[in-house]
């Protein structure tokens, strides 16, 4: 649908986040279908408040004509990156995947950095924020795992994505065994960052040529017989969305018909009677943040599903709330003060559940929600694997 089909029903604005906590954003509305009536090609993007849409999506899941106001807003933010100079943080996050690489290689040392006051201190001179703390970087990557096989009909490639790779790798084993344990053969392909980060800061360029490479090599496992699987939803979105809608990469319909989340592909086997997962009892008491790309995917919420089955495990589904964060948006200084705001509504909701730990699919939002709250958080394969037994290896 084009910007014509708003009706001017103002829904998408009464479910935009970032509209309540920041009065200089005027809402996606205004600054998706209603500003595109006036913004002429030839003219230069001088809307500098389109940066402070976080593309969290919720109102594109909200209109009731199928508008895509924040697929509007991104294609404005992408023309302002290459009218305007990037600041040192949008220039920072959208190379986060070499970054990250780096602060891998480097960890005890980046690690040790990132968490003194000087520290702190030249990141907040660059434009990044510091009110909770960074993730660790893991000097051991997923992708310098050791290629196993398991004995199986089904054929997985698993795209880890950005965050497990450098930060979680811990979590990456435990789904490469969990899904090993369902006799399933898993293969990590060659692939970089999905290119979200790149995307979400301007760099256009940048998030085709990462795009470019990994569905050259999705591509060829789907040919070999492989279905693709990803854990971060916002992996996922990009996967499935972007590669075929703003970045334009042939062949990227073929990686979103073969594409699923993790928790969706455990219930389709389910479904189909490949697995039978047998869960143990676990006793805990969890409040379920529902990340908002998770709901832009529109498969319901899987990992919920799964988790339901578990014996004298309470989870409490909260997914009224954004959690502020949106991947590298809160990170910057000039959008602190409202992921902050965003976030402390959510942790509110969550506190009020009683739960004694978090778990969210997003690592994002995991690092908001624990750092808010000072909470464990977790993600929903965490919970599974330990319910199944699966334990990563000393």
């Amino acid at each position: 649908m084009t910007f014509e089909h708003c009706i001017r029903c103002t829904i998408c604005v009464e479910n935009c986040p970032v509209f309540r906590v920041q009065p200089e954003f005027p809402g996606p509305k205004q600054a998706g279908p209603d500003a595109q009536r006036f913004r002429i090609g030839r003219e230069k993007s001088i809307d500098d408040w389109v940066l402070l849409c976080s593309q969290c999506k919720r109102c594109e899941m909200a209109c009731p004509c199928g508008v895509e106001p924040a697929q509007i807003i991104l294609r404005v933010q992408q023309r302002y990156g290459m009218e305007h100079p990037h600041s040192p943080a949008h220039l920072l996050f959208a190379n986060n995947y070499y970054l990250s690489a780096l602060g891998s290689m480097t960890a005890p040392l980046a690690n040790r950095i990132a968490a003194t006051k000087i520290g702190k201190k030249i990141l907040g001179q660059m434009g990044i924020a510091t009110y909770i703390p960074f993730p660790k970087f893991s000097f051991k990557t997923l992708s310098g795992e050791k290629k196993t096989r398991s004995r199986g009909n089904r054929k997985v490639a698993f795209f880890y994505g950005c965050f497990i790779n450098f930060y979680r790798p811990d979590i990456g084993r435990k789904i490469i065994r969990m899904l090993q344990s369902f006799q399933i053969n898993v293969v990590l392909p060659p692939q970089v960052c999905c290119g979200l980060p790149a995307l979400g800061n301007g760099n256009l360029a940048l998030a085709r040529t990462f795009a470019q490479k990994n569905v050259a090599s999705l591509s060829n496992y789907i040919d070999a017989g492989y279905d693709i699987v990803y854990t971060c939803t916002s992996c996922g979105l990009c996967l499935l969305q972007d590669y075929q809608g703003i970045l334009e990469i042939p062949e990227a319909k073929k990686i979103a018909e073969n594409s699923y989340d993790l928790h969706e592909y455990l219930l389709k086997l389910i479904a189909e009677r490949e697995i039978s997962p047998v869960f143990r009892e676990v006793n805990r008491s969890l409040a379920y943040h529902i990340p908002c790309h998770l709901r832009a995917l529109k498969i319901g919420y899987p990992a919920a599903d799964l988790m339901k089955r578990i014996p004298g495990l309470d989870v409490a589904i909260l997914d009224d709330a954004c959690c502020g964060l949106s991947g590298s948006y809160g990170f910057k200084k000039t959008n602190e003060a409202a992921a902050c705001e965003l976030g402390a509504r959510a942790v509110s909701l969550i506190r009020k559940t009683g739960a004694e730990a978090i778990v969210a699919d997003c690592g994002s939002c995991r690092m908001q929600l624990s750092g808010l709250s000072t909470m464990d958080a977790f993600d929903p394969a965490e919970i599974l694997c330990e319910s199944l037994g699966i334990r990563n290896k000393k």
